[in-house]
């Protein structure tokens, strides 16, 4: 019996030792402090050096020496990579350029000076592989804007092309900070709409597709088109908001493929209430340039620079030019007269009454000292019906204004608008219009005052700061006629 009570207790404690060694692991898995997951961006500041992290990205290039592999992470918030040191036993067939990592270790800082740290990695897994002799984008090649054109869906992974989208992302933030920080209310215009604010025809129309809609049927009980302008609503809430504005995607079924067409872009278009001076506008205008580009430039330092030097080379000093000088402001009359004193020979005429086309806008920003110039004052005839009448004589113009700017032309168009309803109800019978925009009328009888707003291209605004020649490689997903949508 003293024998049993003995075996039976050294089994306890055999079994004890078992479940202390069980629980003591689990609690160290348990104490053991979980990698923390950081950004490339954050990485490179070097803030957590010393601590186990975690980081996850893309590929960019890998080098293998007898004892180590070396290779660079990103993902897309810095143009800079995160180097990773893994010993030789870690290698995977799969870890090549292109393929998506996830990479845990000990940050540390780098031996070497051009990288403020590096990842010790501890830990490689291969997310998705990449055959790079498949990949289009070589790892040793600098591709050009033309051929990564071609590739929509992949350009993305390109220094150039992501440096592009920060850029892109930080300017859409700076634009939509400096409309706050001056009191605008913020407006979402529709994209389906009835009316063509421009008047040039040139719209995208809208039709319901499936078995329940007949061929004749409007599912609207109008004809509905894409918006090619968010400005006739933005005239309707300025008859309650002293300031508004939106930016949003607008269309225009233009059958160009040209380098300056797209067929999706997007507007920046603010209205201005209780005011009867164009030198209100321009000054809108000309602070939002200043506020947004400054920004851009100090946000995206590293971005910018590689337009700069790399596909633009010398266009730095065209942005700061624009920065540092006041915009001069000339008539479309002294416009046309620079024009005509040219020695230029011009492909277009530029007789008064004619409308002023890229080769005439890019000469007028020369004569000013290639920074960016206002001209007001256009021709009556030229101008949509919307455009405030100046009741001038014998040349008729309204207090319309368009800002010019180098290497594009035209980068905003605004006006005063036709408050008055007498001239405005003249006008629209002139144009056939009045049945379509019996509302409009409305906004003039009941409350109206005097206002006026602009619109600005988005996509010529970064042609402008960082030198693009072509429109398509400024945006994510370029569409132009007979191009093959994603």
């Amino acid at each position: 019996m003293f024998q049993a009570a003995v075996q039976t207790f050294s089994v306890s404690a055999a079994a004890a030792s078992v479940y202390r060694g069980v629980f003591l692991v689990g609690f160290r898995r348990y104490c053991k402090k979980t990698s923390t997951k950081l950004r490339v961006s954050e990485a490179l500041t070097g803030a957590e050096v010393g601590a186990d992290v975690k980081v996850q990205g893309w590929v960019r290039s890998v080098r293998s020496q007898k004892n180590n592999i070396f290779f660079h992470v990103n993902d897309g918030s810095s143009l800079k990579s995160l180097q990773v040191v893994a010993g030789a036993e870690m290698n995977d067939p799969l870890l090549t350029f292109g393929s998506a990592v996830e990479v845990t270790g000990i940050l540390k800082k780098s031996p070497h000076q051009k990288q403020p740290v590096e990842l010790e990695a501890e830990q490689i897994r291969v997310v998705g592989g990449c055959n790079p002799v498949d990949f289009p984008f070589k790892i040793k090649e600098r591709h050009s804007l033309e051929y990564i054109r071609q590739l929509p869906h992949l350009r993305c992974r390109t220094n150039a092309f992501s440096s592009l989208l920060r850029i892109r992302s930080e300017a859409t933030a700076a634009i939509h900070s400096y409309f706050k920080d001056h009191g605008f209310v913020q407006i979402h215009t529709p994209i389906i709409t009835s009316n063509d604010c421009e008047g040039a025809g040139e719209l995208f129309k809208v039709e319901p597709s499936g078995p329940d809609f007949g061929d004749d049927e409007e599912f609207f009980s109008v004809p509905a088109f894409l918006t090619v302008s968010g400005q006739l609503h933005l005239e309707v809430m300025s008859g309650a908001f002293s300031r508004v504005y939106t930016f949003g995607p607008t269309f225009r079924a233009e059958n160009s493929q040209s380098r300056r067409h797209l067929a999706e872009f997007f507007m920046v278009e603010a209205e201005i209430s209780f005011t009867e001076s164009l030198k209100d506008l321009t000054k809108v205008m000309e602070d939002m340039f200043r506020s947004a580009t400054e920004r851009v430039l100090a946000r995206c330092v590293e971005d910018v620079d590689l337009f700069h030097r790399h596909v633009t080379p010398g266009h730095r000093d065209t942005v700061e030019a624009m920065l540092n000088k006041s915009f001069p402001v000339i008539t479309y009359t002294e416009a046309i007269d620079i024009l005509n004193r040219s020695s230029e020979k011009f492909t277009f005429p530029t007789d008064w009454g004619c409308d002023l086309m890229t080769e005439h806008e890019k000469h007028l920003v020369k004569h000013c000292g290639n920074v960016p110039v206002f001209v007001t004052d256009y021709p009556y005839d030229l101008k949509p019906f919307y455009a405030r009448d100046n009741q001038d004589q014998p040349r008729h113009t309204t207090a319309a204004v368009d800002l010019l700017v180098p290497g594009i032309g035209e980068l905003c168009g605004g006006s005063l608008r036709e408050e008055r309803l007498d001239l405005l109800m003249a006008r629209l019978k002139q144009v056939g219009l009045e049945d379509n925009y019996s509302w409009y009328l409305d906004l003039r009888r009941f409350g109206a005052v005097p206002h006026g707003g602009f619109g600005l291209g988005f996509e010529r605004y970064l042609q402008c700061i960082l030198g693009v020649d072509n429109i398509k490689d400024v945006i994510p997903f370029p569409r132009f006629s007979h191009s093959c949508l994603l």
